[in-house]
């Protein structure tokens, strides 16, 4: 333990300072309102290591950190553990808003009477509630809303479990995800930082309530600390972002001299048809991979409908043997701790290169608190299991493209890592299905994969985040970025709507940039088989948004 004045940033970072003023701040509640690229992540890992270090979160009091998306709890989670190390990350809770809630629910289910009350083994279905036995994922916040608000035992263990909360992206808080934190931390001694863009707001279609921030503010008398820099794009991309700044936040502007330098790419793309864009797109990102571009570092942006809109492009890909993989389902699923269990698996028995996927995986799979001669035994058989799995997958008689084999050898390693090993994974599976679902939905997503060629290493690059191209919807790239970013379809048709929300979404997939931007258009979409909702077939260059790329 060090004391505050003697506490630097971790690993060298500069932090601008209102980003230092809101990472050591002691006892004084703050909303920090700043850009993509402005460093919110790494501000909120920043604090957390402050906190820890200094005492200023003493033990065994916790740190909670609540985000909207289940990728940016993770990065979250991941940040904090690199810059302060396992011991002081043991005391970092990093959930969404559901997985909050579920702990709360999970804690405290005996509250909940009358027709809300649950059983010990209830279960939760993407769709339908039955009484007692089953609720949906929009059923979490409202239950543990009410266990909170009419339960003080409830409310009091929270209140002594957390010391400090941070809310991330807090611009997207619902009325009722707000009402939660309210009711927990509200007039208590629990310090709150919470994160947010006005100008990222994208989900008022959820609910988001429209200044949240400043309601946050009053609530809990949060001194404001705006940041301005953008750490991550090339100049000449945030360039382009500034000119849209200019018309959607005048005061937010940063100076040209801020801004300056010729590093950075922005390329502009018409075509008359899908195919020639697809055709066109899978060229250059081919090239992009020769020239050494990690496929993690490249993404295709959609505003809605990706498995749509993409799909030319989807199969240009794979006719160049590119991985590529739809995030519309999948993004969550790679966040599950067992089902990268479940890859890293299936990686390390099929492809003999993945020393990363076995040190993760003996890891994930290892008994640290079982005495050293049982650890060790295990780890001994462990070991065994997995050379016997990949010898059998390499024999004669493995049919590596039927998915029943891989499902046989899959369970039979889960049997020997043991159910109380895997409900260890995360807090979630201790209760109920969610476990069992988890691993069922990893071994359809790679039996969906392996069905497209049954080679098993390429259906593991399509699911996995570090070996292709993603694709993904502006909703879901939401506090990601990446080298290399194309967003598909700047046209009229596609970005329509309230001026405000279509222009503020373009802001988001810009942003996600950080050094080659690419925009396209077409005259023509063929309108997919099977779709009676409306498709535009001829399309309009949306000018208005592609002048924002040109330099005045």
């Amino acid at each position: 333990m060090i004391h505050p004045g003697q506490w630097h940033p971790v690993d060298g970072l500069v932090l601008e300072p209102n980003a230092m003023s809101a990472v050591t701040m002691a006892d004084e509640n703050v909303v920090v309102a700043a850009g993509p690229g402005a460093g919110k992540t790494e501000l909120l890992a920043q604090r957390a290591d402050f906190l820890l270090r200094t005492g200023q979160c003493p033990y065994p009091r916790r740190i909670l950190a609540v985000s909207f998306k289940v990728d940016a709890a993770r990065n979250l989670r991941e940040r904090v553990r690199r810059r302060s190390g396992s011991r002081f990350a043991s005391r970092f809770d990093s959930f969404t808003f559901h997985a909050f809630a579920k702990r709360v629910i999970d804690n405290y289910r005996p509250a909940l009477t009358g027709s809300n009350a649950l059983n010990p083994d209830y279960r939760i279905d993407p769709n339908d509630r039955i009484q007692g036995e089953q609720i949906t994922f929009k059923d979490l916040v409202p239950l543990a809303l009410e266990i909170i608000e009419t339960n003080a035992y409830a409310r009091g263990g929270i209140r002594q479990t957390y010391s400090h909360v941070f809310l991330d992206e807090v611009q997207d808080c619902t009325e009722q995800q707000y009402r939660l934190i309210k009711a927990a931390f509200s007039r208590t001694p629990a310090v709150l930082t919470a994160v947010g863009d006005t100008k990222q707001r994208i989900m008022a279609w959820a609910g988001a309530l429209d200044g949240v921030m400043r309601t946050f503010a009053n609530d809990f008398s949060a001194r404001p600390l705006p940041l301005y820099q953008n750490f991550r794009s090339a100049p000449r991309l945030r360039r382009m972002q500034n000119r849209m700044i200019a018309r959607m936040d005048p005061a937010a502007v940063s100076p040209d001299r801020e801004l300056m330098g010729d590093d950075g790419v922005i390329e502009v793309l018409g075509f008359d048809t899908e195919h020639d864009e697809a055709k066109a797109l899978a060229e250059l990102i081919d090239g992009w991979l020769r020239e050494g571009m990690p496929p993690s570092e490249i993404a295709v942006l959609v505003r809605r409908q990706p498995h749509l809109v993409a799909a030319a492009l989807g199969s240009a890909l794979a006719r160049c043997g590119i991985a590529f993989r739809n995030e519309q389902d999948s993004q969550d699923l790679t966040a599950e701790p067992a089902a990268a269990l479940v890859f890293n698996f299936i990686r390390v028995i099929a492809d003999d290169r993945q020393p990363e996927a076995y040190a993760d995986l003996m890891r994930a799979a290892a008994r640290p608190s079982a005495p050293e001669d049982e650890a060790t035994r295990f780890d001994s058989r462990l070991k065994r299991m997995v050379g016997n799995a990949r010898a059998g997958v390499r024999g004669p008689g493995f049919q590596a493209e039927d998915s029943i084999a891989w499902r046989t050898l899959v369970h039979e390693f889960l049997n020997l890592v043991s159910r109380p090993v895997l409900t260890a994974l995360s807090a979630g599976y201790q209760q109920g299905t969610w476990l069992d679902d988890v691993i069922e939905h990893a071994l359809d997503a790679f039996s969906g994969e392996l069905s497209l060629d049954g080679d098993p290493v390429q259906a593991l690059r399509r699911l996995s985040e570090a070996d292709a191209v993603r694709f993904l919807t502006i909703h879901k790239c939401k506090g990601l970025e990446f080298e290399k970013v194309v967003v598909l379809g700047v046209e009229e048709e596609l970005f329509w709507g309230n001026p405000t929300a279509a222009i503020s979404e373009f802001f988001v997939a810009v942003s996600r940039a950080k050094h080659h931007l690419v925009l396209t258009h077409t005259k023509h979409r063929n309108r997919p088989e099977g779709i009676t909702t409306r498709w535009d077939e001829r399309r309009t260059p949306h000018q208005r948004f592609l002048d924002f790329a040109h330099e005045d």
